[in-house]
């Protein structure tokens, strides 16, 4: 052919929606674009040598192979697909966003599918200006007498065309890496840029550093003869998700898992998605154990096009609280926008999240169901995602609402439903629970020793989540187990006696408030069936939510609604407390009494919270005191 020169065409129509967008987010992205040209031009030659439109060698191996060279600074992208042609190089080259794909589907649209090549704008080819002060291509079509052609331009806009020197079918471009770019020259820089996009790529991907091959030579001698390894890919062209569950075994998906994610943790169980209709999706979602919960929201869902990385943790696909999840998604339906890094269509995007979100309800239904003591293993640690689930997706609530369960201080894991049942007799539509199993323990045994349970509620998102409870579960109220005395905890024969009762509340009111110096304090005395429990502080539910609300908004005080509502309750059964009764009038033993107050007040406030530390110090003091009492015998 003639050497020819001229001026690439635009066209306007297509190229101005685009303009006004940036289209790349990230500087690597012309790597992706370039091997994905190369995939789609192996996807089309394969296609039409299965439709008998092209004579290829069926065991030609099919392959996409990257050079990098320091020293000549540049960098190849090798397909053996389906080349170009002159005329096919002027056509899809020469004019920008000109779809080569759209062109191949539309004149095979009775034999082929869109959705199985990855490139439809025709714009990625010029991601390669990005990086590049010259872009070189030589191609060479799988047509019989086709002429290989070399494309030449240093600016994207002028180019020159010529033969090339190309002898087998397929295309390379080669970049001449400009001086801004130079971390692209950079061997480790390139393969980890095509393992993050391309480890999973349906044709096999090589990587080659062409000054290490130089130097492995001059090592061994020109004359020297050695077979060298043979080169392997750096991707996996069947990932396991491609693969029909039924034929999974455990130990593909574990291993699948570190592979991927670097844990070397076996996931907890997985979710894997295989649908056609009513759009195309494939993947697997994995139950990581979580080391502690800071880890709730820290995991990673791969979205892939075409087996080709799109982005990690896209919020529009992925619904918000199954980011603690890890795993792979591929959707070659996804409505990408024309960088193919964020995607458009909303409403296509919502229908597939919806269903994603449906499949994990309908796993965790199934494991409760067919797995129940599984599920009761998994729930510390799915809790916090199936409760922020529920509380930021009614539909995902409706569906799991009867799986959400309790784990009870007895050590039983009951739902809401169940508990409520055991319970009705004793404290009908209530639920007490527990936040700190050591801090609260006193009131728990309290709970045992009166054959009562709760539940405990000691993650960051159980607060939330209470509340979400008692709006959407009518009638029910969540109270914390040192809110309020059940009933069922009173010794009703001894408290019979009213006017007994009441003597007993005034002068042990009187006692304690005097010795404690605080005329404030609130005091109620009741006689508990439990006789070894002198004291205890309760504070009401809605005064503690208000306190926790204060804190959450840096101090603020609500105009000073419930700031102190602790109530020190006195067992009048127990025999501390009664023996209090008997010494309060005797003058000797006025130390003694004013001592053991304030250790039943500070030991009641110690089981509902920290003490701060001069009432610590105090209180360490004055148990010395006691004890040094007691050694003397007085």
């Amino acid at each position: 052919m003639n050497r020819e020169s001229g001026c690439i065409s635009i066209n306007t129509e297509n190229i101005f929606p685009i303009i006004k967008k940036w289209l790349y987010s990230e500087k690597d992205i012309f790597i992706r674009e370039l091997v994905s040209n190369g995939s789609d031009a192996i996807s089309k030659l394969k296609k039409l040598v299965s439709i008998g439109e092209a004579q290829i060698d069926g065991s030609e191996k099919y392959y996409i192979k990257v050079v990098v060279d320091k020293e000549k600074k540049t960098l190849k992208i090798i397909d053996n697909g389906i080349g170009m042609t002159e005329e096919e190089v002027k056509k899809y080259i020469n004019q920008i966003a000109f779809s080569g794909i759209r062109d191949f589907v539309e004149k095979y649209k009775d034999k082929t599918d869109e959705g199985q090549i990855i490139g439809h704008f025709g714009l990625g080819f010029y991601s390669a200006f990005m990086v590049s002060s010259k872009v070189q291509i030589d191609t060479l079509s799988y047509r019989k007498d086709a002429q290989a052609v070399r494309w030449v331009s240093t600016s994207g806009i002028e180019y020159e065309m010529e033969d090339s020197d190309r002898t087998e079918r397929g295309t390379t471009i080669t970049l001449y890496i400009a001086e801004d770019s130079e971390e692209f020259l950079e061997p480790y820089k390139v393969r980890e840029t095509l393992v993050k996009y391309f480890s999973f790529l349906p044709y096999d991907v090589y990587f080659e550093d062409a000054n290490a091959v130089k130097d492995d030579k001059k090592e061994e001698g020109e004359n020297k003869e050695e077979k060298a390894d043979e080169p392997r890919p750096i991707n996996d062209t069947n990932p396991l998700w491609l693969k029909n569950p039924k034929d999974c075994t455990e130990q593909e998906y574990k291993d699948f898992y570190r592979k991927v994610f670097f844990d070397f943790n076996d996931p907890l169980f997985w979710i894997h998605l295989n649908m056609d209709y009513p759009f195309n999706l494939k993947g697997i979602l994995y139950f990581p154990k979580l080391r502690n919960e800071m880890d709730n929201f820290e995991g990673q869902i791969k979205l892939f096009c075409n087996q080709v990385f799109v982005a990690d943790n896209i919020k529009e696909v992925i619904p918000e609280f199954l980011m603690l999840l890890k795993g792979t998604i591929d959707c070659p339906d996804l409505p990408l926008n024309v960088s193919r890094s964020f995607l458009q269509n909303d409403g296509y995007v919502n229908k597939i999240s919806s269903h994603i979100t449906k499949k994990v309800a309908d796993k965790l239904t199934s494991i409760f169901e067919n797995e129940r003591e599984n599920y009761n293993k998994y729930w510390d640690d799915i809790n916090p995602f199936v409760k922020f689930g529920c509380i930021k997706e009614k539909k995902f609530y409706d569906r799991v609402k009867d799986i959400v369960i309790f784990k009870t201080t007895g050590g039983e894991y009951v739902s809401l439903k169940d508990y409520l049942e055991r319970n009705k007799e004793k404290h009908e539509n209530k639920v007490f629970y527990v936040t700190d199993e050591k801090q609260q323990a006193q009131y728990i045994k309290m709970f045992k020793d009166n054959d009562m349970e709760a539940v405990m509620m000691n993650t960051v998102i159980d607060t939330h989540f209470i509340q979400f409870l008692e709006m959407n579960e009518s009638g029910v109220k969540f109270l914390r187990i040192d809110s309020d005395l059940s009933e069922s905890m009173k010794d009703k024969e001894t408290s019979s006696d009213e006017n007994s009762q009441k003597e007993i509340s005034e002068n042990l009111e009187k006692l304690f408030k005097e010795n404690l110096n605080n005329d404030k304090l609130k005091i109620k005395v009741e006689a508990l069936k439990t006789a070894t429990l002198p004291g205890m502080i309760l504070m009401s539910e809605q005064a503690r939510r208000i306190q926790e609300m204060s804190r959450m908004y840096g101090g603020f005080n609500f105009g000073g609604m419930y700031a102190e509502e602790e109530t020190l309750v006195l067992n009048s059964n127990n025999g501390l407390i009664k023996s209090l009764l008997s010494l309060k009038d005797k003058e000797d033993r006025k130390e003694d009494v004013k001592l053991i107050c304030e250790h039943i007040y500070d030991l009641a406030k110690m089981s509902h919270k920290q003490l701060e530390p001069d009432d610590m110090t105090r209180f360490i003091e004055r148990s010395n005191s006691l004890l040094s009492k007691l050694a003397s015998g007085q």
